[in-house]
C-alpha cells in the first residue's frame, strides 16, 4: 500500500522529548493495533483492522509534527467471519464501494505530559474532525538498529455521524448496537533512512 506522505527522514533532535529526532517514520503494523468497541446488547465487542499503513513526519517544532494513515475496511477482525461479513456490506463499511479509511492530521497540541492529536477522519465518502487523546510511550531502537517510537491513543466517535446508522430496534425503545465507537490505537513506528 502506498504511503500518504514521503518526506526524507532527518536527524535533527527535537528539543522536547528526550532521544526524539525528526524525521519520518513508518507504521510497523506487525507492532501496532488499530481498534475499536462498540457496544452491542449487553456486552462490548471489539475489533480490529489487520492490514494499514502510514507515516509520522516528526519536526524540530513537535506541534508541527503530522500523521497520516490508511485502513483497509475490508480487513475488519472481530473474532466472528459472519459479523465481520456484514461490516464490510452496505450496512456498514461498504468495503465494495469504499475501500479505505483515512485520518489525516492537522494539529498536535501538548497536554501536560500527554498530546491531543487532532485531524480529519475520512469513512464512506464522510469527511469530519476528530481528537484523539495521546500518550507518547518513548524512543527505544529495534534489534536491526532503527530508531523506534510507540504510543496509544484513544477516541469517542458517534458512528450515525459518519453514515453508519445501520441498527436493530428492541423492545422497550432499545437498539441492538451502540452508537458510540471507541477508537484505541497502538502504534510502533520507524525511523525510514
Amino acid at each position: 500500500m502506498e504511503s500518504l506522505v514521503s518526506i526524507t527522514g532527518t536527524t535533527t533532535p527535537t528539543t522536547s522529548i528526550p532521544g526524539l529526532v525528526a524525521g519520518t517514520y513508518a507504521l510497523d503494523a506487525a507492532h501496532s493495533e488499530i481498534g475499536f468497541t462498540v457496544r452491542h446488547l449487553m456486552t462490548k465487542v471489539r475489533g480490529t483492522f489487520q492490514e494499514f499503513a502510514g507515516e509520522i513526519v516528526v519536526k524540530d517544532s513537535l506541534e508541527e509534527s503530522t500523521a497520516a494513515v490508511t485502513v483497509e475496511l475490508a480487513s475488519v477482525h472481530t473474532r466472528s467471519e459472519q459479523r465481520d461479513a456484514h461490516l464490510r456490506s452496505g450496512d456498514f463499511f461498504d468495503a465494495e464501494n469504499s475501500p479505505k479509511m483515512t485520518f489525516t492530521s492537522t494539529a498536535l497540541k501538548p497536554e501536560g505530559d500527554d498530546f491531543v492529536l487532532a485531524g480529519e477522519l475520512s469513512i464512506k465518502g464522510v469527511t469530519k474532525p476528530i481528537e484523539f487523546a495521546v500518550e507518547f510511550l518513548g524512543v527505544e531502537q529495534n534489534a536491526y538498529g532503527q530508531k523506534i517510537i510507540g504510543f496509544e491513543g484513544s477516541a469517542s466517535i458517534s458512528r450515525k455521524e459518519w453514515g453508519i446508522d445501520f441498527n436493530v430496534p428492541l423492545e422497550g425503545g432499545k437498539l441492538l448496537i451502540g452508537d458510540k465507537v471507541d477508537i484505541h490505537l497502538d502504534v510502533q513506528a520507524a525511523l525510514q533512512d
